[in-house]
Order: structure tokens, then C-alpha cells, then sequence
């Protein structure tokens, strides 16, 4: 089931404010997260309208959970982070989704907790785009 009014169900407009989408999973959504503090961060949102993992099913929630992965070794490939951190929160969007984050030695927030929109790094189109590309190419 889809919610109108989610942002992930609804996309357009209102996902535009804060993601660009790169493509579509078997399980999930991937969108680059606008706010790029963290070069290459992502967000991977189930394509089922739930709020819960507890409300997929087995079979639903291991796809979602492959789908994770692919996104996170697709990070890990094309800017080589040394770490990435995953964040699932949804206390008023009610739709299941995590943020991968890619974490750098030396660089913003390592060795703490990431925030959830820093608002300090905005691409030009072009850098989204490039950015897009090279997740692309590591998510085949």
C-alpha cells in the first residue's frame, strides 16, 4: 500500500526537497541525499509503505536487507570511505528507510554520531549527477 502523502511513496516534489533518485532495487528506492557532508551518502527506502521492519515479511525484509548491502558496497567501491554508517529513523515519516552513511578518517563527524541534516554541503547539478553515475556504476 502506498501513502500520497509520503514522500517516498509520492516522490516527486516532495522527495525532490531533500534526495535525487538514483534508481530502483527489487526491494527499495535509492535516492542521493542532497545534503553531501558525507560524499556519497545515500538513503535506501523500502517500497512498501511500512513503518516497521516487523511489518515485512521474512522474504520482504531480506530483500530489503540485500538491497542495503548492494548500496553499501556500491559506496564502499566508488568513494572508498572507511566507514559507513547506517541510520534508521522515522519517528515522523513513518516509512522504512536507512541512511548509509559514508564516514572519512580526519573529516566531518568521524568517531561521532552523524546528523541528520547538517545543512553545510550542496552540490552543483553536475556533482549530484557525477555522484549518481558512480553509484550507478557500482550497483550493477
Amino acid at each position: 500500500m502506498l501513502d500520497p502523502n509520503c514522500s517516498y511513496c509520492a516522490e516527486g516534489e516532495l522527495v525532490a526537497k531533500f534526495g535525487i533518485k538514483i534508481c530502483e532495487l527489487p526491494a527499495s528506492k535509492v535516492y542521493l541525499f542532497k545534503e553531501q557532508s558525507h560524499k556519497g551518502r545515500c538513503i535506501v527506502a523500502s517500497k512498501y509503505h511500512v513503518s516497521e521492519m516487523i511489518e515485512l515479511s521474512e522474504e520482504e525484509r531480506n530483500a530489503f536487507f540485500a538491497d542495503v548491502n548492494k548500496v553499501a558496497n556500491a559506496i564502499h567501491n566508488a568513494f572508498h570511505p572507511d566507514k559507513v554508517n547506517y541510520g534508521a529513523y522515522g519517528d515522523t515519516g513513518h516509512h522504512l528507510h536507512f541512511h548509509l552513511v559514508p564516514k572519512y578518517k580526519d573529516e566531518f563527524e568521524w568517531g561521532g554520531t552523524f546528523a541528520m541534516d547538517p545543512k553545510q554541503t550542496t552540490l552543483s547539478d553536475q556533482e549530484y549527477e557525477e555522484l549518481i553515475e558512480a553509484l550507478k556504476a557500482n550497483l550493477k
